[in-house]
């Protein structure tokens, strides 16, 4: 039987990703709802001109799909995400899954009463070949076992671009809630960690001292029993950059490193998904941009047969949690 989505609030552009991924696998898009007319509508219609659009919440929530797609406004994600499950879909949605404890408490309590997925794409994770690689070499054994991650997230500003609720942290839930989520989610994916301590957590607003509600810079420290890690997110991309951000991820291993230059190589190679990898017998640049996106197809199984192969929901929570707490952490701190 097809997988069938509907599309929930389109106030990211993620969403496109996220539905020309699952189209991919070969689910069908029944229509989409949004909330007025957000700035990544116009590019969705480009991208898929015969998605209908639904006139209201109820009428995308009756339209018979397996599984709603969400990227509406953060803070508006947890309830979007709790209608569908008690109407009878399964979740997948941006990042931030939500923007604090009591609605991830109400989405915790959803999911346990309807049995329903709430999966969170990670799409520094989920849509980037390399990680993928990446993924598969450790599981190799290829630099034994990763104890510490640096997960570096630089966004462009984009200012021109950006709706009010952006500048807005009781809409966004502040940059480590959102951003560094990506990092979080990786850390404990690489390093095999089921939680962790939040040891160091700081925010800042350094260069845009007239948007008071955003902060523009912020650093987490993480330990586990597993091991460590340090993560730098900021909205500070230069324009010169051709891209809107040079990610990159490093594993540290007891046998070796790999460093991933996800989107670009200032270095001088062309093109996305840089992989380095060094060890005892292998020092190389590798091309990963042919290693695939398992996520999207794990998911599609997953909501067949109830399993979790995509992501578990308990790394889910965890990594939402730990995005919580580190975000309260660094407000709270001078």
């Amino acid at each position: 039987m097809t997988l069938a989505f509907v599309a929930l609030g389109l106030d990211h552009r993620h969403i496109y990703g996220m539905t020309e991924n699952m189209i991919a696998q070969g689910a069908r898009c029944l229509g989409f709802w949004t909330d007025g007319t957000p700035q990544p509508l116009a590019g969705y219609l480009d991208r898929f001109p015969d998605i209908r659009r639904f006139d209201t919440l109820g009428a995308a929530l009756g339209a018979g799909a397996d599984l709603a797609l969400i990227s509406a406004i953060p803070a508006d994600r947890a309830d979007l995400a709790v209608r569908a499950m008690q109407s009878g879909h399964d979740v997948m949605t941006d990042k931030p899954g939500c923007t604090n404890t009591e609605q991830l408490d109400a989405i915790k309590e959803c999911v346990g009463e309807t049995g329903r997925i709430w999966s969170i794409n990670f799409s520094e994770r989920f849509e980037v070949p390399s990680v993928t690689m990446a993924d598969q070499l450790v599981q190799d054994g290829a630099i034994g076992r990763v104890v510490h991650t640096t997960g570096l997230g630089p966004h462009r500003l984009n200012r021109a671009t950006r709706p009010n609720w952006f500048f807005d942290r009781a809409r966004y839930g502040g940059i480590l809630t959102d951003i560094a989520s990506h990092q979080i989610d990786q850390f404990l994916h690489f390093t095999g960690s089921e939680t962790a301590d939040v040891t160091m957590a700081h925010i800042a607003n350094h260069a845009n001292p007239a948007d008071p509600g955003l902060q523009d810079f912020g650093e987490v420290s993480l330990r586990s029993d597993r091991g460590s890690g340090y993560i730098r997110v900021d909205w500070y991309t230069p324009d010169a950059l051709p891209n809107w951000g040079d990610g990159r991820l490093t594993l540290l291993g007891t046998d070796g490193y790999i460093e991933l230059r996800k989107y670009v190589d200032v270095g001088g190679r062309a093109g996305t998904d840089h992989l380095v990898l060094v060890n005892g017998t292998r020092c190389e640049n590798i091309d990963a941009r042919d290693a695939g996106l398992p996520y999207f197809e794990r998911l599609v199984r997953d909501i067949a047969h109830r399993t979790e192969t995509a992501m578990t929901q308990a790394h889910c929570f965890k990594v939402v949690e730990l995005a919580l707490r580190a975000q309260a952490m660094a407000e709270r701190t001078p």
